[in-house]
């Protein structure tokens, strides 16, 4: 996980979130009277933060606060909060002070002629709403994500296949995202790679006697254009791939940048030339065709599982990954795997979980002009996954949501924002030329824990750096305000 590099240590930031431990005690309700009870809340919402930061075990090489002391030096242990600290976050979200907060940065002319809001605390209607549906861009990303996480049992992982019939092997995709060429022991999360299936395929034809086959491929899987015909044409070659069962690598090719035009051909080459390297003889060249029902399983390598691939996507803004998933959603509900089954997925799910559908969806990713999508949308996703049980793989929303100034897409945003919002703010980004959006999780200075959802679609040309920095101001205020309603 990148971080930026400033001037204050890490452990210094690790205390922005002494606030927000504070704020979900008192969110969830909870009233500390008994000291057993009180170590159980504080566990409970201990971790429920460190979902929402995605945080890990600490590691002495990446954080020097856990370097133990030299030998003989003997530090006094910290002190845990006190009981009545716990309450410091019970209060409603005030809708006067979230209006007086935003509208500094919220009113200023940079951000065009349509600007869309809704703020929220972590269950209830919205305190402050403005505005109506926009074009969200990735934050589309959202709405694809919450789906996955309900529409896919936990755990899920997409295989890629080998099967057999005679001499005729197939290569069978399972719409694995992540699948690369080769191995890379750095990737996060782990990735199926197709050099580790050529070396089980070559072992498998060796033991069954075979030196040579002719090689197919299937993608089958999925249906429907592969390429969005919502996309501008612009996006070929470089911005993202057509959507297939079958890519490596992100779609891209072997050799060079951009994007392959036929991603499954190119993960069927690729493969062929891995084998060939294991001293498999391929005859002709791979060919598209369909895996027989009664072919025999020779190898297989499988994705990470669907929570893992929602928290990457998240973090770093995937559009092919977005774009698969909304396909196994739209499976996943009884569809076919086009991208317009995944869009009726969706809707079925949101209304199942009583959040409000999307005026207009084109894709899953955000990349279609075409979406239109009301920021009460948004709020009512972070809601759902807030409220929901701990082990509910909704809850899985937050680990990937990028941490202002720390991680994905936020890593070196915020740089011009007031220092409340780092580690403070934990959003996903929405970026399309006259567009910018951010939506996700704040704690504000006063403990008060809210979901925002922030959208601008008709920016001036030219502007939409700067636009961009004023929403960030804008999630920045909400991180330092008293927000909370007395009483």
């Amino acid at each position: 996980m990148g971080r930026r590099d400033d001037r204050r240590p890490r452990g210094a930031r690790r205390l922005l979130w002494a606030v927000p431990v504070v704020a979900l005690v008192a969110a969830a309700g909870v009233v500390v009277a008994e000291p057993d009870a009180r170590d159980q809340v504080e566990g409970t919402v201990r971790g429920w933060v460190d979902d929402l930061r995605g945080v890990e075990e600490p590691d002495p090489g990446a954080d020097p606060a856990q370097v133990p002391p030299p030998d003989g030096l003997v530090l006094p242990d910290v002190e845990p909060p006190a009981a009545p600290a716990l309450a410091l976050g019970a209060r409603e979200v005030s809708p006067a002070q979230v209006r007086r907060t935003l509208a500094g940065p919220l009113g200023q002319q940079v951000l065009g002629g349509r600007v869309s809001v809704a703020v929220a605390g972590l269950t209830g209607p919205a305190a402050y709403s403005s505005g109506g549906a926009a074009i969200p861009a990735s934050t589309t990303k959202l709405v694809t994500a919450v789906a996955a996480l309900h529409a896919l049992e936990p755990g899920t992982t997409f295989a890629t296949r080998v099967v057999l019939e005679g001499r005729d092997a197939v290569l069978v995709g399972g719409g694995d995202p992540f699948l690369e060429r080769r191995p890379d022991a750095d990737a996060e999360p782990d990735r199926a790679d197709l050099a580790t299936l050529a070396r089980r395929t070559a072992r498998a034809l060796r033991e069954r006697g075979l030196r040579s086959i002719r090689l197919g491929y299937d993608d089958g899987l999925f249906s429907g254009p592969a390429w969005n015909p919502t996309w501008p044409d612009t996006y070929r070659d470089d911005v993202v791939a057509p959507i297939t069962a079958l890519m490596v690598d992100d779609g891209r090719p072997a050799d060079g940048p951009g994007r392959s035009l036929d991603p499954s051909y190119a993960a069927a080459d690729s493969f062929a030339a891995l084998l060939r390297q294991r001293g498999v003889r391929i005859v002709g060249v791979p060919r598209e065709a369909a895996a027989p029902d009664d072919a025999e399983p020779v190898a297989q390598v499988e994705s990470a599982p669907v929570g893992q691939l929602v928290d990457r996507l998240l973090q770093v803004s995937d559009n092919e990954t977005s774009e698969v998933l909304l396909r196994h959603v739209g499976l996943a509900t009884g569809g076919a795997g086009s991208t317009k089954d995944g869009v009726a997925g969706v809707r079925a799910v949101l209304e199942e979980l009583g959040v409000p559908v999307p005026r207009r969806l084109r894709d899953g990713s955000g990349l279609s002009r075409d979406n239109l999508i009301a920021p009460a949308t948004l709020v009512g996703l972070l809601q759902v996954a807030a409220a929901s049980e701990q082990d509910d793989p909704v809850r899985g929303l937050f680990p990937g949501l990028p941490v202002a100034g720390f991680s994905g897409s936020l890593t070196f945003r915020f740089d011009d924002a007031p220092q409340a919002a780092v580690g403070r703010v934990r959003a996903k980004t929405g970026t399309l030329r006259g567009v910018r959006s951010l939506a996700g999780v704040v704690v504000a200075r006063d403990g008060t824990p809210m979901v925002f959802a922030l959208m601008a679609d008709r920016i001036p040309e030219a502007d939409d750096e700067t636009a961009e920095a004023v929403l960030d101001r804008a999630a920045a205020a909400l991180a330092a305000c008293r927000c909370g309603r007395a009483g």
